[in-house]
């Protein structure tokens, strides 16, 4: 299973899954991060956390904790 958090700067990625339960799943989802939804890796930062991201053309900061959460496919 690899997740958003293992993508390389520069990746465009698929949502397969979402994992996590409860409250932590819906503000995922209340950030545009749902299953099908494709994601762009803009960069990391040098620690690896936060994770920038573009996602339904806007751009988002992710916690590594909220990144191993979503499960992806490359395209």
């Amino acid at each position: 299973m690899k997740t958003l958090r293992d993508a390389a700067v520069g990746d465009t990625v698929k949502v397969v899954k979402l994992h996590g339960e409860g409250a932590v799943r819906r503000r995922i989802m209340d950030m545009g991060i749902t299953r099908g939804v494709e994601i762009y890796v803009r960069k990391v930062a040098p620690l690896g956390d936060p994770i920038e991201i573009n996602v339904r053309n806007y751009e988002l900061s992710v916690r590594k904790a909220d990144a191993e959460m979503v499960e992806i496919e490359t395209e």
